[in-house]
């Protein structure tokens, strides 16, 4: 999906989101470059390369959650 510009009032929720992933992320990113650091050069693929997909997956998710948690709003649904 091609990126477009942003309007300048919408910079500060991409600071504030990207804040919020880095927070949410941090234990997986960390895991992820312990994960890669140990792993030698021979050996990038199979167990090395699944538990780096886990770990991006989690991460996406992750962003996703964050991200639908600011969008949400203080009404409630129908009683």
């Amino acid at each position: 999906m091609p990126r477009s510009p942003l309007p300048p009032d919408q910079h500060a929720d991409v600071e504030a989101l990207a804040q919020a992933i880095r927070e949410a992320t941090a234990a997986e990113i960390d895991d992820l470059a312990r994960t890669l650091v140990a792993t030698a050069d021979s050996h990038p693929f199979g167990a090395t390369e699944f538990h780096v997909r886990a770990l991006v997956h989690k991460i996406g998710a992750k962003a996703l959650e964050q991200h639908l948690a600011q969008k949400k709003t203080a009404t409630s649904g129908p009683v």
